[in-house]
Protein backbone atom coordinates (compact mmCIF):
# COMPACT_ATOMS: atom_id res chain seq x y z
CA UNK A 1 0.00 0.00 0.00
CA UNK A 2 1.56 3.40 -1.05
CA UNK A 3 2.71 5.48 1.97
CA UNK A 4 3.57 8.98 0.57
CA UNK A 5 2.90 10.84 -2.25
CA UNK A 6 5.08 12.90 -4.27
CA UNK A 7 4.28 16.49 -3.34
CA UNK A 8 5.02 15.85 0.21
CA UNK A 9 8.61 14.72 -0.51
CA UNK A 10 11.03 16.57 0.56
CA UNK A 11 15.50 16.55 0.87
CA UNK A 12 16.38 14.28 3.99
CA UNK A 13 12.98 11.80 3.20
CA UNK A 14 14.14 8.09 3.10
CA UNK A 15 12.11 6.33 0.92
CA UNK A 16 10.35 2.40 0.30
CA UNK A 17 7.12 3.27 -1.45
CA UNK A 18 5.04 2.41 -5.01
CA UNK A 19 5.52 4.68 -7.72
CA UNK A 20 4.61 4.28 -11.81
CA UNK A 21 7.74 4.43 -13.71
CA UNK A 22 6.85 7.30 -16.30
CA UNK A 23 10.12 7.82 -18.23
CA UNK A 24 13.66 6.11 -18.08
CA UNK A 25 17.05 6.83 -19.84
CA UNK A 26 20.28 5.00 -19.60
CA UNK A 27 23.31 7.86 -20.53
CA UNK A 28 26.45 7.65 -20.42
CA UNK A 29 28.82 10.11 -18.15
CA UNK A 30 32.06 11.82 -19.23
CA UNK A 31 34.37 9.07 -17.84
CA UNK A 32 32.08 6.82 -19.91
CA UNK A 33 30.05 4.62 -17.21
CA UNK A 34 26.88 5.11 -17.12
CA UNK A 35 23.85 5.91 -15.50
CA UNK A 36 19.91 6.09 -14.94
CA UNK A 37 17.64 8.71 -15.15
CA UNK A 38 14.11 8.46 -14.49
CA UNK A 39 11.16 9.91 -14.32
CA UNK A 40 8.68 8.71 -11.34
CA UNK A 41 4.96 9.46 -11.07
CA UNK A 42 2.09 9.10 -9.20
CA UNK A 43 -1.64 10.89 -8.70
CA UNK A 44 0.13 13.91 -7.07
CA UNK A 45 2.88 15.15 -9.20
CA UNK A 46 6.31 13.30 -10.95
CA UNK A 47 10.19 13.54 -9.52
CA UNK A 48 13.28 12.95 -11.76
CA UNK A 49 15.24 10.40 -10.04
CA UNK A 50 19.00 8.93 -10.36
CA UNK A 51 20.87 5.55 -10.31
CA UNK A 52 24.60 5.77 -9.82
CA UNK A 53 25.26 2.00 -9.03
CA UNK A 54 23.72 -1.47 -10.44
CA UNK A 55 22.64 0.67 -12.95
CA UNK A 56 22.00 -2.44 -15.64
CA UNK A 57 20.47 -4.12 -12.89
CA UNK A 58 17.91 -1.84 -12.24
CA UNK A 59 17.14 -0.73 -15.68
CA UNK A 60 16.78 -3.97 -16.57
CA UNK A 61 14.10 -4.49 -13.70
CA UNK A 62 11.34 -2.38 -14.87
CA UNK A 63 10.20 -0.88 -18.07
CA UNK A 64 8.53 2.62 -18.53
CA UNK A 65 5.18 2.18 -17.95
CA UNK A 66 5.58 -0.27 -14.74
CA UNK A 67 4.15 -0.12 -11.62
CA UNK A 68 7.26 0.19 -9.16
CA UNK A 69 8.36 -0.43 -5.92
CA UNK A 70 11.38 2.07 -5.04
CA UNK A 71 14.28 2.37 -2.24
CA UNK A 72 16.32 5.44 -2.01
CA UNK A 73 16.17 9.19 -0.94
CA UNK A 74 15.30 12.70 -1.64
CA UNK A 75 17.96 14.58 -2.35
CA UNK A 76 18.06 18.38 -4.12
CA UNK A 77 19.44 19.12 -7.61
CA UNK A 78 19.51 22.60 -8.95
CA UNK A 79 16.50 23.66 -6.71
CA UNK A 80 14.24 20.85 -7.47
CA UNK A 81 13.55 17.38 -5.61
CA UNK A 82 15.44 14.66 -6.61
CA UNK A 83 15.59 10.80 -5.41
CA UNK A 84 18.96 8.82 -5.86
CA UNK A 85 17.49 5.22 -6.53
CA UNK A 86 19.36 2.71 -4.52
CA UNK A 87 17.02 -0.21 -5.52
CA UNK A 88 13.68 -0.56 -8.25
CA UNK A 89 12.03 -3.56 -8.72
CA UNK A 90 8.54 -3.95 -11.06
CA UNK A 91 5.10 -4.55 -9.30
CA UNK A 92 2.13 -6.49 -11.23
CA UNK A 93 -0.60 -3.66 -11.62
CA UNK A 94 -3.15 -6.04 -9.71
CA UNK A 95 -0.80 -5.29 -6.77
CA UNK A 96 -1.25 -1.62 -6.44
CA UNK A 97 -4.30 0.56 -6.07
CA UNK A 98 -4.35 2.61 -9.85
CA UNK A 99 -6.12 5.22 -7.72
CA UNK A 100 -2.81 6.33 -6.32
CA UNK A 101 -1.02 7.13 -9.38
CA UNK A 102 -3.17 8.88 -12.16
CA UNK A 103 -4.38 12.30 -11.12
CA UNK A 104 -8.21 12.77 -11.76
CA UNK A 105 -10.69 15.42 -11.47
CA UNK A 106 -12.86 16.67 -8.49
CA UNK A 107 -15.50 16.92 -10.59
CA UNK A 108 -18.38 14.82 -11.68
CA UNK A 109 -17.98 13.72 -15.04
CA UNK A 110 -20.90 12.20 -15.21
CA UNK A 111 -22.50 15.37 -14.60
CA UNK A 112 -20.35 16.91 -16.88
CA UNK A 113 -21.30 14.06 -19.23
CA UNK A 114 -24.73 15.05 -18.80
CA UNK A 115 -24.46 18.84 -19.67
CA UNK A 116 -22.38 18.32 -22.99
CA UNK A 117 -25.91 15.39 -23.82
CA UNK A 118 -28.03 18.54 -22.91
CA UNK A 119 -25.97 20.93 -25.37
CA UNK A 120 -26.37 18.26 -28.43
CA UNK A 121 -29.87 18.27 -27.80
CA UNK A 122 -30.17 22.21 -28.53
CA UNK A 123 -29.09 21.50 -32.14
CA UNK A 124 -31.25 22.73 -34.96
CA UNK A 125 -29.31 20.70 -37.55
CA UNK A 126 -31.07 16.86 -38.10
CA UNK A 127 -27.30 15.52 -39.04
CA UNK A 128 -25.53 16.88 -36.09
CA UNK A 129 -28.25 15.58 -34.05
CA UNK A 130 -28.27 12.00 -35.55
CA UNK A 131 -24.47 11.93 -35.08
CA UNK A 132 -24.31 12.74 -31.63
CA UNK A 133 -26.71 10.80 -30.77
CA UNK A 134 -24.12 7.75 -32.64
CA UNK A 135 -21.61 9.11 -29.98
CA UNK A 136 -23.71 9.13 -27.23
CA UNK A 137 -25.13 5.59 -27.79
CA UNK A 138 -21.49 4.20 -27.82
CA UNK A 139 -21.09 2.78 -24.67
CA UNK A 140 -17.07 2.17 -25.16
CA UNK A 141 -16.90 5.92 -26.52
CA UNK A 142 -18.64 7.21 -23.44
CA UNK A 143 -16.88 5.60 -20.96
CA UNK A 144 -13.51 6.47 -22.53
CA UNK A 145 -14.60 9.68 -23.29
CA UNK A 146 -14.87 10.30 -19.64
CA UNK A 147 -11.62 8.89 -18.52
CA UNK A 148 -9.31 10.79 -20.89
CA UNK A 149 -6.99 13.23 -19.99
CA UNK A 150 -6.65 16.06 -22.31
CA UNK A 151 -2.87 15.96 -22.45
CA UNK A 152 0.37 14.55 -20.74
CA UNK A 153 0.92 17.59 -19.28
CA UNK A 154 0.18 20.90 -20.00
CA UNK A 155 -3.39 21.39 -19.72
CA UNK A 156 -6.05 18.90 -18.45
CA UNK A 157 -3.24 16.08 -17.76
CA UNK A 158 -6.01 13.85 -15.44
CA UNK A 159 -8.32 11.81 -15.79
CA UNK A 160 -11.75 13.16 -16.61
CA UNK A 161 -9.66 16.24 -17.91
CA UNK A 162 -10.42 15.81 -21.87
CA UNK A 163 -14.56 16.30 -20.52
CA UNK A 164 -13.73 19.52 -18.64
CA UNK A 165 -12.01 20.88 -21.68
CA UNK A 166 -14.36 19.94 -24.49
CA UNK A 167 -17.65 20.93 -22.20
CA UNK A 168 -15.92 24.50 -21.14
CA UNK A 169 -14.93 25.18 -25.01
CA UNK A 170 -18.71 24.08 -25.89
CA UNK A 171 -20.37 26.67 -23.64
CA UNK A 172 -17.73 28.91 -24.43
CA UNK A 173 -19.18 28.39 -27.86
CA UNK A 174 -22.19 28.90 -27.26
CA UNK A 175 -21.59 32.10 -25.93
CA UNK A 176 -19.55 33.61 -29.31
CA UNK A 177 -22.45 32.02 -31.21
CA UNK A 178 -24.78 34.37 -30.15
CA UNK A 179 -22.53 37.14 -29.59
CA UNK A 180 -21.59 37.35 -33.27
CA UNK A 181 -23.57 37.20 -36.22
CA UNK A 182 -23.27 34.27 -39.22
CA UNK A 183 -21.92 31.84 -37.03
CA UNK A 184 -23.22 28.88 -37.69
CA UNK A 185 -23.77 27.77 -34.01
CA UNK A 186 -24.29 23.97 -34.09
CA UNK A 187 -21.29 23.64 -36.10
CA UNK A 188 -18.95 25.49 -34.17
CA UNK A 189 -20.53 23.60 -30.30
CA UNK A 190 -19.88 20.25 -32.55
CA UNK A 191 -16.31 21.22 -33.54
CA UNK A 192 -15.49 22.18 -29.65
CA UNK A 193 -17.14 18.63 -28.41
CA UNK A 194 -15.15 16.62 -30.90
CA UNK A 195 -12.09 17.74 -32.09
CA UNK A 196 -9.75 16.34 -29.84
CA UNK A 197 -11.78 12.89 -29.64
CA UNK A 198 -8.78 11.19 -30.89
CA UNK A 199 -7.23 11.59 -27.62
CA UNK A 200 -9.25 9.00 -26.28
CA UNK A 201 -6.39 7.05 -28.51
CA UNK A 202 -3.84 8.85 -28.37
CA UNK A 203 -3.07 8.45 -24.52
CA UNK A 204 -2.29 5.53 -22.49
CA UNK A 205 -3.77 6.25 -19.11
CA UNK A 206 -3.57 2.74 -17.53
CA UNK A 207 -0.30 3.04 -15.09
CA UNK A 208 -0.09 6.74 -15.92
CA UNK A 209 -0.83 9.26 -18.50
CA UNK A 210 1.77 8.90 -21.67
CA UNK A 211 1.18 8.28 -25.47
CA UNK A 212 0.01 5.18 -26.75
CA UNK A 213 1.78 3.58 -30.26
CA UNK A 214 -0.81 4.46 -31.75
CA UNK A 215 -0.60 8.00 -30.79
CA UNK A 216 3.05 8.41 -31.69
CA UNK A 217 2.47 7.44 -34.68
CA UNK A 218 -0.80 9.21 -36.03
CA UNK A 219 -1.95 12.05 -33.42
CA UNK A 220 -5.02 12.77 -32.48
CA UNK A 221 -5.73 14.62 -35.01
CA UNK A 222 -5.60 11.47 -37.61
CA UNK A 223 -7.21 9.55 -34.78
CA UNK A 224 -10.22 11.51 -34.61
CA UNK A 225 -10.83 11.55 -38.19
CA UNK A 226 -10.64 8.41 -38.31
CA UNK A 227 -13.21 8.49 -35.38
CA UNK A 228 -15.46 10.89 -36.95
CA UNK A 229 -15.76 9.71 -40.35
CA UNK A 230 -16.35 6.02 -38.81
CA UNK A 231 -19.95 7.70 -36.97
CA UNK A 232 -20.43 9.19 -39.97
CA UNK A 233 -20.87 6.41 -41.95
CA UNK A 234 -23.49 5.34 -39.41
CA UNK A 235 -25.77 7.56 -40.37
CA UNK A 236 -27.92 8.65 -43.33
CA UNK A 237 -28.29 11.79 -45.36
CA UNK A 238 -24.35 13.40 -44.36
CA UNK A 239 -24.43 16.46 -46.49
CA UNK A 240 -20.59 16.31 -47.59
CA UNK A 241 -19.58 19.97 -47.56
CA UNK A 242 -21.07 20.40 -44.43
CA UNK A 243 -19.07 17.14 -42.81
CA UNK A 244 -16.33 18.56 -44.47
CA UNK A 245 -16.82 21.66 -42.31
CA UNK A 246 -16.77 19.61 -39.00
CA UNK A 247 -13.30 17.39 -40.36
CA UNK A 248 -11.75 20.81 -41.24
CA UNK A 249 -12.48 21.75 -37.81
CA UNK A 250 -10.43 19.04 -36.50
CA UNK A 251 -7.46 19.54 -38.78
CA UNK A 252 -7.02 23.45 -37.85
CA UNK A 253 -7.86 23.36 -34.54
CA UNK A 254 -4.01 24.08 -33.50
CA UNK A 255 -3.65 26.94 -35.72
CA UNK A 256 -0.90 26.47 -37.49
CA UNK A 257 1.24 23.95 -39.37
CA UNK A 258 4.36 24.49 -37.00
CA UNK A 259 2.08 23.96 -33.66
CA UNK A 260 0.43 20.96 -35.64
CA UNK A 261 -2.65 21.75 -37.18
CA UNK A 262 -2.34 19.80 -40.98
CA UNK A 263 -4.22 23.20 -42.61
CA UNK A 264 -4.51 26.49 -40.86
CA UNK A 265 -8.31 27.60 -39.96
CA UNK A 266 -10.18 28.41 -43.21
CA UNK A 267 -13.71 29.14 -42.14
CA UNK A 268 -14.56 31.56 -39.19
CA UNK A 269 -15.95 29.17 -37.25
CA UNK A 270 -13.13 27.14 -37.52
CA UNK A 271 -10.84 30.38 -36.67
CA UNK A 272 -12.97 30.51 -33.53
CA UNK A 273 -12.75 27.00 -32.17
CA UNK A 274 -8.75 27.33 -32.53
CA UNK A 275 -8.86 30.48 -30.31
CA UNK A 276 -11.27 28.91 -28.05
CA UNK A 277 -9.27 26.01 -27.54
CA UNK A 278 -6.06 28.09 -27.07
CA UNK A 279 -7.81 30.38 -24.04
CA UNK A 280 -9.23 27.19 -22.42
CA UNK A 281 -6.08 25.25 -22.73
CA UNK A 282 -4.31 28.46 -21.66
CA UNK A 283 -6.48 29.50 -18.28
CA UNK A 284 -6.13 25.44 -16.87
CA UNK A 285 -2.16 25.53 -17.61
CA UNK A 286 -1.80 28.76 -15.64
CA UNK A 287 -4.20 28.07 -12.72
CA UNK A 288 -2.87 25.08 -12.30
CA UNK A 289 0.58 26.26 -12.42
CA UNK A 290 -0.46 29.30 -9.62
CA UNK A 291 -2.44 26.74 -7.73
CA UNK A 292 1.25 24.82 -6.72
CA UNK A 293 2.84 27.53 -5.65
CA UNK A 294 3.83 28.84 -2.53
CA UNK A 295 0.95 31.01 -1.54
CA UNK A 296 2.90 33.81 0.67
CA UNK A 297 5.01 34.87 -3.09
CA UNK A 298 3.20 37.69 -4.75
CA UNK A 299 4.81 36.51 -8.30
CA UNK A 300 4.93 32.51 -9.41
CA UNK A 301 7.93 30.60 -10.21
CA UNK A 302 9.34 30.71 -13.87
CA UNK A 303 6.90 28.89 -16.03
CA UNK A 304 9.42 27.02 -18.40
CA UNK A 305 6.74 26.25 -21.31
CA UNK A 306 5.60 29.36 -21.16
CA UNK A 307 8.12 31.58 -20.69
CA UNK A 308 7.31 33.85 -17.98
CA UNK A 309 6.49 34.31 -14.21
CA UNK A 310 2.49 34.82 -13.04
CA UNK A 311 1.22 37.31 -10.81
CA UNK A 312 -1.02 36.30 -8.06
CA UNK A 313 -1.57 39.07 -6.25
CA UNK A 314 -3.19 38.29 -2.83
CA UNK A 315 -1.86 34.42 -2.93
CA UNK A 316 -3.05 31.57 -4.71
CA UNK A 317 -5.60 31.43 -2.14
CA UNK A 318 -7.94 33.51 -4.15
CA UNK A 319 -7.29 31.61 -7.49
CA UNK A 320 -10.46 29.88 -8.39
CA UNK A 321 -9.69 26.05 -8.99
CA UNK A 322 -9.44 24.99 -12.17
Amino acid sequence: MKKTFIENLAPGDTIEDEFSLAEKAVLQKKDGNQYLNVVLADRTGQIKGVVWDNVRGIAAAAAAGDFVKVTGSVSEYRGTPQMVIKAMTALAPDAVNPEDFLPATDMDVDQLYERLVKITRTFTTPWLNRLFEAFWQDADFVACFKKAPAAKRMHHAYLGGLMVHCLSMAVLADKIASHYNGLDRDLLIAGAILHDIGKLREFDYTAGIDYSDEGRLLSHIVIGLEMLDAKLREIADVPREQANLLKHMIVSHHGEPAFGALEPPKTIEAVVLHYIDDLDSKINAVREFMAKEEPSQAWTSYHRLLGRHFYMGRGKGDIPKA
